[in-house]
Order: structure tokens, then C-alpha cells, then sequence
């Protein structure tokens, strides 16, 4: 995070003016969004200023560089970040690999297929390296959606949509759940608007052969 800290103040100063606009810049914004990634970190203004250089500069436009600010964003859901860097993003780049594939996994998020999300995901592991607590910061907005929108849940279900977490791990992120009897507890509230309406659970467990997926 020190990293992080001693970029932002300078990144700050870029921004300011006509100075963001200036593609000088991009080298020092793209090694800003690397630190992001490696610390954990997150910075929406900077990475838009990156995204709007490249829509006013398409030949230094960088994959690899677009690919971390759409995972980055993913890791603020619920907020709408994800969308507002899509929509700067042209539509021939994003049938490129491996935009098209963080695309597929945010749409299976904001449309909470979470286990679908977690197999997608487990298929294109890749994607990840060198973004740090992507997979935590998933697993925190599951749990927020989850909250918002059941008042009794079934263990298994929440394991699953976790992406099969178990242990102390499930635990520990669960905690502010009340669990006993095998479901979890959690405060009912109505679920924000486009997130999850229809969903229903079931006090049961899993029928066999059933379809688990979420709807």
C-alpha cells in the first residue's frame, strides 16, 4: 500500500486540468493501475482518465492495462464502476481476449449467477494474476446481494454461491450471520433494484438432479 500512497498524491496532480488529457501521461497511469492490482488498491477517477486516453489515442490503447481496471471495478460492486468503464471501452476491443471474458464474468455477477460466476471463473484462472483479493472482494459483495435479499438461507447455498467456501474461511467471512440448524439468518430487507427479485429459497437441501443455478 505504501506504493499505492506515494503514487496517488502524484497521479492527484496529473489529473488536474488539461493535464489528464495529455497522453505523456499514460505510462505513469498504466504503472498506477499495476500498483492498484498488486496492492489491492483502487483508484476509479485515475483508471477512467486511462480508459479516456486510449478512447482519444487508439494506438496506445494496452489490453493487459484495460483488462485490470475491469477487474478493479469488479471488485467495488455494487457500484455501478464496471458499467461506466465498459461503456468507454470501443466494441471491437471488448471481443478481444481477455476483455470479452471479464465482460462474460461481470454480467454473471451484476445478473447474480454467482455459481455460474465461480465455474467461469475456475476455467479462466488466468485472468487473475497479479490482481490481489479479487476473489474476497467477490465473495464481500455476494454476501452484501445475499443480505439485501434473503431473510433465511440454507448453508449449502451460501457455500455454493461463495464458490464452494468451507472451513474457517466461510466462517470468517460470514460472520455477522447468525447460523444454526443449518441455515443462516440474515436481515430482510427488499433487494436493490435489478439484483436477484425472483429469487426464492429453499429450506431443504439440495434435491438431486436438480438445477441449483440462480435466475
Amino acid at each position: 500500500m505504501a506504493m499505492f500512497e506515494q503514487m496517488r498524491a502524484n497521479v492527484g496532480k496529473l489529473l488536474k486540468g488539461i493535464d489528464r488529457y495529455n497522453p505523456e501521461n499514460l505510462a505513469t497511469l498504466e504503472r498506477y493501475v499495476e500498483t492498484q492490482a498488486k496492492e489491492n488498491a483502487y483508484d476509479l477517477e485515475a483508471n477512467l482518465a486511462v480508459l479516456k486516453l486510449y478512447q482519444f489515442n487508439p494506438a496506445f490503447f494496452q489490453t493487459t492495462v484495460t483488462a485490470q481496471i475491469l477487474l478493479k471495478a469488479l471488485t467495488n460492486l455494487p457500484h455501478t464502476d464496471f458499467t461506466l468503464c465498459k461503456c468507454m471501452i470501443d466494441q471491437a476491443h471488448q471481443e478481444e481476449r481477455p476483455i470479452r471474458q471479464i465482460l462474460y464474468l461481470g454480467d454473471l455477477l451484476e445478473t447474480c449467477h454467482f455459481q455460474a460466476f465461480w465455474q467461469a471463473l475456475d476455467e479462466n484462472m488466468d485472468l487473475l494474476e497479479g490482481i490481489t483479493g479479487f476473489e474476497d472482494s467477490v465473495r464481500k459483495f455476494i454476501c452484501h446481494v445475499v443480505g439485501i435479499t434473503y431473510q433465511h438461507i440454507d448453508r449449502w447455498l451460501l457455500a455454493e454461491m461463495l464458490g464452494d467456501l468451507s472451513g474457517n474461511a466461510f466462517w470468517v467471512l460470514v460472520h455477522i450471520w447468525e447460523v444454526g440448524g443449518g441455515q443462516g439468518s440474515g436481515p430482510q430487507s427488499a433487494p436493490p433494484t435489478g439484483l436477484c427479485r425472483s429469487h426464492q429459497v429453499s429450506m431443504e437441501g439440495p434435491t438431486q438432479g436438480g438445477n441449483k443455478d440462480l435466475v
